[in-house]
């Protein structure tokens, strides 16, 4: 394919465990062509990511919102400036960017979403044009606003061996199936790598457990996982999207700090196991991606569960931009408007394109 038909894109994805912003830049025909050029990531500083955390946990005045939002938005700018300077030639013909704020309050149940992110604030900032807001125009007809992600991890898939299965090990964690005749089937399973890292910092005070520092040291509650996994949410078949308060029952505080980690990772795969048993088919292979994807207990756990289980980096793809580059792919996917969300990926009554653009005063004719 020529580089003619390819439009250069970025990312910017907020990301939804409260840490920072990815961002990442491609060039692709809003389809199954997918260049990756390159990514980065900024992590908040100590303060802004306490106020993050404390507006996605409470309910706080107005005013204190749009304050956050003005300097999220702010970082989400000098993101896409770390994005630049490191890789200066990639960023040289970039045609629009999109933008994935962080995710305030998403409740499917009520048709609520809402996402701190100001997309003419970060147009002015970069001068160039910003898609947003993806998920609400999806909720509006009908669909749960999430997993935005599917579509990209069909084009991503297109040539896999049938049927193909890819998981996304974010906060949440989320499947796109596809079978042999391009039928696709996705949606969110359960939780990913969020309640995990949240009992670590609460309960050994470090950032994280993505290396398995505390949970290999564990054992697994077995009791403790069968009654998560008896609420509604993990009954209900796919396509669905996990609400904002859908893992709050989960309880380990009865356990040791290893343990409850041990379990937590527990949960999220055999959440997974029983969202696939309810697949036309299994494929012998999952690609795994995300925040999440080497986390080691969760990585032998799903292996007891797959004959194959590879990480996409074996695919020359980043596990940790690669949210990012899905958002850039979707502010493509709008400019030509293209269906960003299916009835099979979100539930929402027919495939339509979706986001808002906007334009930075330079652009405005």
């Amino acid at each position: 394919m020529s580089s003619e038909s390819l439009t250069r894109s970025i990312g910017l994805l907020a990301a939804s465990s409260g840490d920072g912003v990815d961002a990442a830049i491609i060039d692709t025909d809003g389809r199954d062509e997918i260049i990756s050029l390159g990514g980065v990531s900024l992590p908040y500083d100590r303060r802004l990511r306490w106020r993050v955390l404390e507006a996605t946990q409470n309910d706080l005045p107005t005013t204190e919102i749009l304050r956050l939002e003005k300097q999220l938005t702010d970082h989400v700018a000098q993101a896409f400036a770390k994005l630049r300077t490191e890789f200066p030639l990639q960023t040289e013909g970039v045609e629009v960017v999109g933008l994935h704020g962080h995710t305030l309050r998403h409740i499917p149940s009520e048709g609520l979403t809402y996402q701190l992110g100001n997309p003419w604030q970060l147009a002015e900032s970069i001068k160039l044009p910003v898609v947003s807001d993806f998920r609400r125009h999806d909720m509006a007809i009908g669909g749960e606003g999430a997993p935005l992600a599917a579509m990209f991890h069909w084009a991503l898939m297109s040539n896999e061996p049938r049927p193909a299965l890819m998981l996304h090990l974010g906060a949440v964690a989320s499947v796109t199936w596809l079978s042999s005749d391009n039928e696709i089937i996705a949606g969110d399973t359960g939780p990913g790598v969020g309640l995990l890292n949240e009992w670590v910092q609460e309960m050994a005070e470090l950032p994280h457990d993505l290396d398995g520092r505390v949970s290999l040291e564990g054992r697994v509650d077995e009791e403790i996982v069968r009654t998560a996994l008896d609420a509604p949410f993990f009954t209900r078949s796919l396509p669905k999207a996990a609400d904002r308060y859908e893992f709050d029952h989960v309880d380990v505080s009865g356990l040791s700090v290893a343990d409850g980690a041990a379990t937590l990772c527990a949960i999220t795969v055999e959440a997974l196991a029983r969202a696939t048993r309810q697949l036309p088919e299994i494929p012998e292979l999952l690609w795994i991606t995300g925040p999440g994807s080497e986390q080691p207990v969760i990585r032998r756990m799903l292996e007891s569960h797959f004959a194959a289980v590879r990480n996409v980096t074996e695919r020359g793809l980043n596990p940790i931009t690669m949210a990012a580059e899905s958002i850039a792919w979707l502010a493509v996917r709008h400019l030509k408007r293209l269906p960003i969300t299916t009835p099979e990926t979100t539930g929402c009554r027919t495939a339509d394109s979706a986001g808002l653009l906007a334009l930075p005063f330079t652009f405005r004719s």
